[in-house]
Order: C-alpha cells, then structure tokens, then sequence
C-alpha cells in the first residue's frame, strides 16, 4: 500500500491516533454524562496549556479561529473606542477589518511582509492616546513572523490598555504565559497545534476582559457574545448539562484528549507546557539548520521567525510548481499566502505531534531538496538531514 501523504501544512496539521479514536463515533447528545464530563476537563486543561489562572475563562464554540477573532473583537470594543493594532501579516489585516466593522477607531502600526514594528514604535503609539485595547497576532500564518507577545503585553499593562493576541498559529507551541504576563484573551483554533480537525473556536478570556465585556454599551452578536456562553462554559465545568447552541460533541472527547496529551508529565514541569514549548523550538532550530544547508532564505527578519512554520523564500530559478513536486514525493506543503508575496515564497508547517517524530522533520526536508533539484537547485540533502540530526540531537 503507498504510504500516506504527510502533512505538513501550517494547519490543519497531523493529528495523534489517540485523537482520531475519540472522535470517531457516533455523534454523541450534548447533555450526556460523556460529553459533560469531557467538557469540563477540557476547560480545566485549558487553562493549564494557556498558563492561566483560576479567573480566566475558558471559551469552547463550533466554529472556526476567525470565529475567535471575531468574538475577541465584539465582546472587548464599543463603537468609537480606540484600539492599537500590531500588524505583522495577512491575519493581522482581518483583526483590522473586524475591529473596523464593530465600529472601533483603529491605529495601525506595521511593518513590510517579514517584519515586525518594533517595541519602541509599540511603546510610543500606547502613549499617544487612551487605547482600550491593543491586538496583535502572536504568529502570523502568512509570513511567519512571531512578536514578542511577552513585551506588548507588559506595553499594554503598563498604559492602561487590554492586550488580545490571536494565537491561532501559537497555542500550546509557542511560549505564552497568559497569568504571569497578563494578557487579557488568548485565541486558537482547533486545527493548529491543539492538534484536532477544524471545528472549534477556543479562547481564555481575563477576568479584566469580562468585565470589559460587562461594560459594553452596544452588545455583540448574540452568537459569539460572552455573555450567552459563559454560563454554558460554567455549568459543563460544574459537571451540568446546559445548553445555549448545540457544541461540537464529535470533538469534545478529543479535545480532552488532546490537551491532556499535550499536557502529559512525561514532557517534564508541572503542568508540561515549558517542555512542550522547548520540543518546539528544538524542533524549529533543526529546520532552520536543514534550510541552511539547502541554502534557502526565511521570509521573516531575523529573530522574528515562529517555531510552528517556516516560510522560506524560493532561490533564484524556483517557482510555486516545486509544491506540486514535494507532493509528488509524499509531503504536502503550502504556497505562499500574503497577498503581496505569495508567489514568492512556501511554507512548512512544523506543530503538533510532528515535533516529536524525527522521522517525519527528516521526510519533509528530504521531499523538500529533492524538489529543489528536480527544479534546478541541487544542494547537498544529505548534509540537510544530518543538520536536523545534529541539531535534535545537541
């Protein structure tokens, strides 16, 4: 039997067998014992993997992390307020938009496609008015690049303002401390690495972000509003059926699956997350290295690049059909993105379950410069994969 194509896309990823299993069944009822249960353990584990604390609430709803986006922007802006929004991408354009439909008054500070604003221009914008909130994409899936969530979230803190980062392209693989760092909402996705199918919107909202949304003056859609779904959110963890709109049931047992799988001791720490971030960087540092070798060019800055994808700029004589040809070797990758650019770079995606399977790093980067030569660029895939050994290795 020819073997399966390996996706390595930036989302949907790769999902672990465990997940699979408990997803495929029969669709479940919403207020069965099951169902209650597994939902309340997965928001309790949520909040572990965002590194919250016991305030914070945890959002599970159908739907999409543009869904997540959307709630983040209706339930913390009144019409007229003005927000800061950090802007690194594609992503970063639609919060932007969003923000603009719910009638906020919105500030851009941007960078070109592969950089990032920097700390100062971010500090110096938060102190040239009274923003209520500032946004920003932790990583953007279009170019790759990765702020430093961190600092804008100290920035905000310290001038008065919420921070809101859409983590769709980060959660439970870059390191995010939601607590200790007191960002306001964190947002996925379950596709990315949460490592589900896509489906569900998730976000942890800060006691300060529920009390923005008690002070709103024009409500938010009925569907994504905080306020219809924080009792549900509270009963299912209280181990009580409830029901506002019918959830996912296929994928709640699997997302209790997942998070405790990326929350298991065997990864080290108290709650697993630290391990899990290292397993990623230690995984996005051999890439890094076998691109090296192939001598290939990152689209974001130095510095700026995500642990989740790589966005790798053609060398001269490539073009887009050297996608088509990884596929054909077994792999598939994704085009560019940006509007701007698209045309002009790939991307890798690296989260999940993959990170922790050499065999399948080396897969990719094999499909990868095999590519690269049919199509002119003939570099040395040996000396790329013994770079991804040597670096997973250290």
């Amino acid at each position: 039997m020819e073997e399966r194509p390996l996706l390595m896309i930036p989302g949907p990823i790769e999902i672990a067998d465990a997940v699979i299993a408990a997803y495929s069944t029969p669709p479940p009822s919403h207020v069965s014992a099951d169902v209650i249960r597994d939902f309340g353990d997965a928001l309790r584990a949520m909040r572990a993997v965002w590194c919250a604390d016991e305030e914070a609430q945890p959002f599970v709803v159908p739907g999409s992390g543009t869904l997540a986006m959307e709630m983040a922007a209706a339930n913390l802006v009144d019409p007229g307020e003005a927000v800061l929004l950090v802007h690194t991408g594609f992503f970063s354009e639609r919060m932007g938009e969003m923000l603009r439909r719910r009638g906020a008054d919105v500030t851009e500070i941007k960078a070109e496609p592969g950089g990032a604003p920097d700390a100062a221009e971010v500090e110096a914008a938060l102190g040239s008015a009274d923003f209520k909130a500032l946004f920003a994409t932790h990583v953007d899936t279009s170019t790759g690049v990765r702020v430093d969530a961190e600092a804008l979230a100290d920035a905000a803190t310290r001038h008065g303002a919420l921070s809101v980062f859409d983590g769709v392209c980060a959660t439970a693989a870059e390191r995010l401390e939601m607590a200790a760092w007191e960002v306001d909402v964190y947002l996925t996705a379950s596709q990315k690495a949460i490592g589900l199918p896509a489906g569900l919107a998730l976000l942890v909202a800060s006691d300060r972000a529920m009390k923005a949304r008690e002070s709103l003056g024009s409500l938010p859609p009925m569907s994504i509003d905080f306020a219809e779904w924080t009792p549900i959110m509270r009963a299912y963890e209280a181990g009580k059926p409830s029901y506002f709109s019918t959830p996912a049931t296929t994928l709640i047992s699997a997302l209790r699956v997942s998070l405790e799988d990326i929350l298991r001791s065997d990864l080290g720490a108290d709650h697993g997350m630290p391990a899990r971030f290292a397993q990623h960087q230690r995984a996005a540092d051999a890439l890094r290295a076998a691109w090296d070798a192939l001598d290939l060019t990152l689209l974001p800055a130095p510095g700026l690049a995500a642990n989740t994808l790589s966005a790798i700029r053609y060398p001269a004589g490539v073009d887009a059909t050297m996608v088509g040809s990884v596929r054909e070797r077994g792999v598939i990758i994704a085009g560019g993105l940006h509007p701007d650019l698209k045309h002009t770079y790939f991307r890798v995606g690296h989260m999940g379950r993959v990170v922790g399977e050499p065999e399948r790093l080396l897969r990719t980067v094999e499909a990868i410069g095999l590519a690269l030569a049919q199509h002119g660029h003939e570099r040395d895939v040996s000396a790329a994969l013994d770079a991804v050994e040597r670096q997973l290795h250290a």
